[in-house]
């Protein structure tokens, strides 16, 4: 997911909201007025978006109930900090068929699960697989975005 870019004037420079927060604010979409003189920007916060800690300028609190697009940016930001002790990293750093077996084991892991009546369990191990399941998209370049669209091209398609 792409990250909002501002000119800062006080920098002189482009400056990514988040560069040394790491609160940053993932764009959902740009729009501009009739006039061309305005940009409105949509975008998910990760984390607080003021420079005094509170969640928003204006004194308001963000509410998210997306946070997938959240988590994707933490997974690739792991997957480029190559930070020590990272278990996403480690996982980038064995490669495609590790992750790919990692994201089977999760599979069958939540199937044995489906089988009992433990709901607690079954959700952790859902939660397991989609969090592997995300790293193996950004391991394959792609984006749950992409995998969405597809997702709703076919229920277009059936409605019709």
């Amino acid at each position: 997911m792409k990250q909002v870019t501002f000119f800062s004037r006080s920098k002189n420079r482009l400056w990514t909201k988040g560069e040394e927060s790491g609160n940053y604010l993932l764009l959902k979409s740009i729009k501009v007025d009739c006039d061309k003189d305005t940009l409105l920007i949509k975008a998910i916060p990760v984390g607080p978006t003021c420079h005094t800690g509170a969640d928003t300028c204006w004194n308001e609190t963000n509410i998210s109930d997306y946070f997938l697009p959240q988590l994707e940016s933490v997974i690739h930001e792991r997957r480029v900090q190559k930070e020590a002790g990272s278990y996403t990293h480690s996982l980038f750093e064995k490669g495609i068929n590790k992750i790919a077996q990692k994201v089977g084991e999760e599979a069958v892991e939540l199937v044995i699960e489906a089988k009992d009546d433990n709901r607690e369990l079954f959700l952790e191990e859902a939660a397991d697989l989609l969090f592997h399941y995300l790293i193996l998209l950004q391991a394959k370049g792609c984006a749950l975005k992409e995998v969405e669209e597809i997702l709703k091209e076919r229920h277009l398609k059936m409605k019709k």
